[in-house]
């Protein structure tokens, strides 16, 4: 488990991007494998994730995790009565709360987990940011809404944590395109090197994070793709010609 060194400076909060290391999954799984929508055996599963809410210290129940879509949108958690998530899985790719025991999961296998903390008002919030999610501006999103509904940007603490490094993601013409149209500035977050682009996903969602005037940025620097035995990789899968993969965990809670 990996500890954000800002967040670490806040007791009412308990936090952690977890890799692959310490849980029971087997095989190309192996072994804290907390994907629920993986074909792994789902008994395994579940012992992951209830190692990982006693290393949080969170009850299961109490667990939210969402059916990701590579989108900008987000769900509010006031209520887990109300919201019954056992009966009704939530699409989307962040989520917020001000709720204390109530823990937000973010599952990545190659995309970036965001941790955003308002230390004023007591708001976290998770966000599953892929290439897709990216250029959506899910994380300039929550921001936007934060600020809207009273977060100050100086309070805003930003956690980007371990995903695939520019040196590992290589993209196509056609994608890179995509970015260009959005903006031609985008055009530093891609590196050619021996007639294949590359590009820096967590470079590009610090710059949009910045955009929106948040400076307290915290990236960690872990390689989801080269780190084989410390995280789930969907393009090392691929590579490997693995027919699934399993999937890291990223959770925050107000304590």
């Amino acid at each position: 488990m990996i500890i954000s060194k800002s967040l670490s400076k806040f007791k009412n909060i308990s936090h952690g991007f977890f890799g692959r290391k310490g849980g029971f999954s087997k095989g190309i799984y192996k072994s804290l494998n907390c994907g629920v929508g993986s074909l792994d055996e789902k008994k395994y599963v579940k012992k992951n994730i209830v190692k990982v809410c006693n290393k949080i210290k969170c009850s299961k129940k109490k667990l939210i995790l969402l059916n990701q879509v590579h989108s900008n949108k987000f769900h509010i958690i006031n209520n887990i009565k109300k919201l019954n998530i056992r009966k009704k899985r939530l699409f989307g790719d962040a989520l917020i709360t001000n709720c204390k025991g109530i823990a937000l999961g973010i599952l990545t296998a190659d995309c970036a987990p965001i941790f955003i903390y308002d230390s004023k008002l007591k708001i976290i919030s998770a966000i599953h940011s892929g290439w897709k999610g990216s250029l959506k501006g899910i994380a300039e999103k929550i921001i936007d809404f934060l600020i809207k509904n009273g977060s100050k940007k100086n309070n805003l603490k930003v956690v980007i944590g371990p995903c695939i490094r520019q040196n590992n993601y290589e993209v196509k013409r056609d994608f890179y395109k995509k970015f260009i149209k959005s903006s031609i500035n985008n055009k530093i977050f891609f590196k050619n090197y021996k007639k294949k682009i590359y590009f820096n996903l967590p470079g590009f969602i610090s710059y949009q994070i910045k955009k929106k005037g948040v400076k307290n940025i915290e990236l960690i620097k872990k390689n989801t793709f080269s780190n084989k035995n410390d995280f789930f990789s969907a393009r090392r899968s691929l590579k490997y010609k693995h027919t699934d993969y399993g999937r890291n965990i990223s959770v925050i809670m107000i304590n």
